[in-house]
């Protein structure tokens, strides 16, 4: 479905007014460094990511988004290096936003089993609309299916935005607790396409989780359970969400239910209080890791949206002869149900 001329004058204002909020993924265990960078070479050795979120199916270009990262666990300079890009578009226009950065985290070993890791992302970042999904007035006159170039003159009002970004975070853990601090967008980049000043509001995010074995005999098992709490509470601008939830594995099977919303919390500033219950399948396998995930809305909005699929996919692997041979660190944080 294209825009009429007139929706043009809503899209400028609603671009030079609103205050955007990042992608955000309901399997965030599965997008650990997009999450924090602290969690950067938390893998086996190398580790590959790839995300994929379809929000509001059911309506008519709705929200897609694309995350694919790598990261490598240098343990003899007890860091993390990695990458991380993302492609986020919404809406009939074509607005797209593009991001790549490099990820760096350092690990430091506390007492009585703790490790502290802090970590950097410095990225950048390009935002741009497609000008061949925008049909004017004049096009119209002319021709219907709006191949004729407009000479409309507010065609020169919009453009593309460039900018560095910067993000860090921390994270603590043990073998079998997590917690971590990140903020994204320190810099408060301009994001403007129409020459203003849009900046991108920091967005901070707590989250923390802990595994609880069922099963602690002396005799060891071929599968495994255990059960995984966990929440992440983020917050951008006038916008706040919580998620929080609980997975159960039974190797190779996981399952997770999700809550997302601040139910104490009235919808205030555009502020959802109940936005979704989410549920979560995945397989675990020795190095690969699948999960499925669909949210159910339950804001006002309701199931006219079409909810939201999401799909991960993790690869783990170990390259080199002498990390085969080499002991295996004892601690790798566990956001939900990993080893």
């Amino acid at each position: 479905m294209r825009d009429a001329g007139s929706i043009f004058f809503i899209l400028l204002i609603s671009m030079k007014l609103a205050v955007g909020q990042d992608p955000h993924f309901s399997q965030y265990y599965a997008a650990p460094t997009y999450l924090n960078p602290a969690f950067t070479g938390t893998g086996a050795e190398h580790r590959f990511i790839a995300n994929y979120r379809n929000q509001w199916p059911n309506i008519t270009n709705g929200f897609v988004t694309y995350s694919f990262s790598y990261d490598y666990h240098l343990s003899d300079l007890k860091s993390g290096i990695g990458f991380l890009a993302t492609v986020d578009k919404a809406g009939s226009a074509g607005l797209r936003s593009n991001h790549i950065g490099l990820l760096y985290s350092y690990k430091i070993q506390l007492a009585n089993k703790w490790v502290v890791t802090p970590g950097l992302y410095f990225g950048y970042g390009h935002r741009d609309i497609d000008f061949n999904s925008l049909v004017f007035g004049d096009q119209l006159e002319f021709q219907r299916d709006g191949q004729v170039p407009s000479q409309d003159q507010q065609t020169n009002l919009l453009g593309s935005a460039q900018y560095f970004d910067f993000g860090s975070g921390i994270l603590v853990y043990n073998k079998s607790f997590w917690a971590g601090f990140s903020a994204s967008h320190i810099n408060q980049p301009n994001r403007s396409l129409i020459e203003d000043e849009s900046e991108i509001p920091v967005k901070t995010s707590l989250h923390a989780g802990f595994r609880i074995p069922l099963y602690s005999g002396v005799f060891k098992k071929q599968r495994t359970s255990s059960l995984a709490p966990s929440f992440v509470y983020q917050s951008q601008g006038e916008f706040d969400q919580l998620d929080i939830g609980l997975h159960f594995l039974y190797e190779p099977i996981m399952i997770g239910f999700w809550y997302r919303g601040i139910p104490i919390q009235q919808n205030v500033k555009d502020n959802v209080s109940q936005d979704a219950m989410v549920l979560i399948l995945g397989m675990r396998f020795s190095n690969v890791e699948m999960g499925y995930s669909y949210d159910f809305t339950v804001s006002e909005l309701g199931t006219i949206s079409g909810g939201a699929h999401e799909v991960s996919l993790q690869y783990n692997f170990r390259a080199s002869l002498r990390s085969k041979v080499r002991k295996p660190e004892k601690f790798i944080p566990c956001p939900t149900f990993n080893k």
